[in-house]
Order: structure tokens, then sequence, then C-alpha cells
């Protein structure tokens, strides 16, 4: 999966919300048909949404376009896939999963929805919304090659908040458990590691410093629920030029040490050496890929 940034919110049947959301930045869009639709437009918004993620794809051949189907247990599920699966689709949102079984239902109707409607290649994002989610999150990261990636849950108010019992903090520790296992998960099978949302929509601050531990933790990017939230977490989670000259530095210092027969040298008052150099490198193909830099 590319390493999204920022992934955006838009409630289905407000095609106007989306076409803000695809002005605002925001790397991937999800056009949701569940927790935001009310009951009496879920028929409605399906249809709705298979127009807007034709909009949205011919104006922006790059950006990520997910749909949000209702989950397995609610009968929605494949009149949502029969209708928004398409070949404008980047992949699903897929809600409430619990372990690797369900990873697979996903998995089989994506198959058969795919091959019904003309589309290919489509993607799992996996929230972790229950208990028994962060029990298994691992089995789930590997259950499918369809996964690309998993979000680390911080939410105040959402399902993962209820089914947990903890107290929400701006510092996020009581979360830090859930959100560590989540990112090993994602880690052990390549996977692309997303925190969750800030929901107060006022406090950019605020925003940029929880970002910035998501980054610190090792996340790469961040669910948003308002366009407003875009920037910040796409600077937050860009790699900025002096961080790319470091790095590039730092591999050319333990290259020019190696042809020397050197396996260590000081490089800005510090001692580096292969480990640092191959850390180095897996950082800057990252890099290239958030700033769409050509690999040397």
């Amino acid at each position: 999966m590319h390493p999204y940034r920022s992934v955006l919110f838009v409630p289905g049947h407000k095609p106007a919300w989306a076409r803000k959301a695809l002005a605002s930045g925001a790397d991937a869009i999800v056009l949701d048909l569940e927790d935001s639709v009310p009951d009496d437009l879920k028929s409605q918004s399906r249809t709705i949404v298979r127009a807007t993620l034709a909009e949205l794809r011919a104006e922006s051949p790059l950006a990520g376009l997910f749909v949000r189907p209702n989950a397995l247990g609610t009968g929605l599920t494949g009149a949502d896939l029969e209708e928004v699966v398409c070949p404008e689709l980047s992949g699903l949102f897929t809600p409430k999963i619990r372990d690797a079984v369900d990873v697979l239902r996903w998995e089989t109707l994506t198959d058969w929805f795919e091959t019904r409607n003309g589309a290919s290649g489509l993607e799992m994002i996996i929230p972790v919304e229950t208990v028994e989610a962060i029990t298994n999150c691992m089995e789930i990261a590997g259950a499918s090659p369809r996964v690309g990636a998993m979000i680390g849950p911080t939410s105040q108010h959402a399902d993962i908040a209820r089914a947990v019992g903890f107290r929400w903090s701006p510092g996020g520790t009581e979360t830090l458990y859930l959100r560590s296992r989540i990112l090993l998960a994602c880690r052990q099978h390549d996977l692309h590691p997303l925190t969750a949302l800030w929901e107060d929509l006022a406090d950019l601050d605020g925003l940029r410093a929880f970002a910035d531990y998501g980054l610190q933790l090792g996340f790469r990017g961040q669910v948003v629920i308002h366009p407003s939230h875009v920037p910040v977490v796409n600077d937050v989670f860009t790699p900025s030029d002096e961080e790319v000259a470091y790095h590039e530095q730092l591999v050319a210092a333990v290259e020019a040490a190696t042809a020397a027969g050197h396996g260590a040298v000081r490089f800005r008052g510090g001692h580096i050496d292969l480990a640092h150099a191959d850390k180095a490198r897996d950082w800057l193909a990252h890099a290239r890929l958030i700033r769409r830099t050509p690999t040397p």
C-alpha cells in the first residue's frame, strides 16, 4: 500500500464534502457507508458513492479512494460492495474485524465483486475496533495479501474506547499498549501503520503534538475527520529537506569509510557504522515514496 500520510473520512451521502476533501490535499479519502450515514439513507448513499468515486478519480488519478461498507453482521455488506466496487476504487476500509476468519470473509467477497464489476488490486485498511482485534492483531495482519494497513486505536468516543473502557487523554498514554501491538503487527507483516483520530477539530496545536508522537512511535500516517487537519498531518508525516540531507550524508559517510577499510566513522559528533547506514537507507526509501522523488 502507498504510505498515505492522511486518510480523511467523508460521509458517503455528502458528495460536496468529498470534493472538499480532495481539495484539502488528503492522500486518501474514505467514503463512509457505515456510522456516519443514517439508516434511512443507506440505500441511496451507495448510488451517490459510486458516482462520487468516478468524479474524484477523474479529477485525481493518484488519490487513494476507499469506501467503508457496513460491517459483515449488518446484512448490508453485499449490497454495499455490489454497488461501490469499481475500477476507480483503491480499496475498502473494513469495519468490525475481529480475527483472521473475518479477514478471509472480506477477501472472498472482494474477490467476487472485483471479478463481477471489473475492478482489481483492492486493498484493505483495517481499523482496530474490538478487544478481539487487539488480541488477534498479528494473525489479522498476516491473513491476506489484500491487507495493506492497520490503524492503532486512540479515539476518544469510538468503538474501541467503549470496548476497552479507557479514559482518553491528549497524551494518549492509555492507548500506548494498544497502538504498540498494532504497530508491531504492521512491521512484522510489512503493512502501512496508521494512527487514529484526533477529535478536537479546533485544536491544531494538539493535533500536531499528537501526530508527532505517533511518528515518534513509528506510525507513518493518520486518519483524520476534518479537512483542516490534513495540512497539519501531511506536514508532520512528510520528511523535511533537512532530514533527507542528513540521512543521505550519513549513508555517504559510511560508504566512504567502508571504501577506506573502516567499519565505523565519526559523523556530526556521533558514532555510525553499517547498521546506521542500513536504517538510513530504509528511511530514505520511505521518504522518496512520500515525496514522490525517484530512487537514484
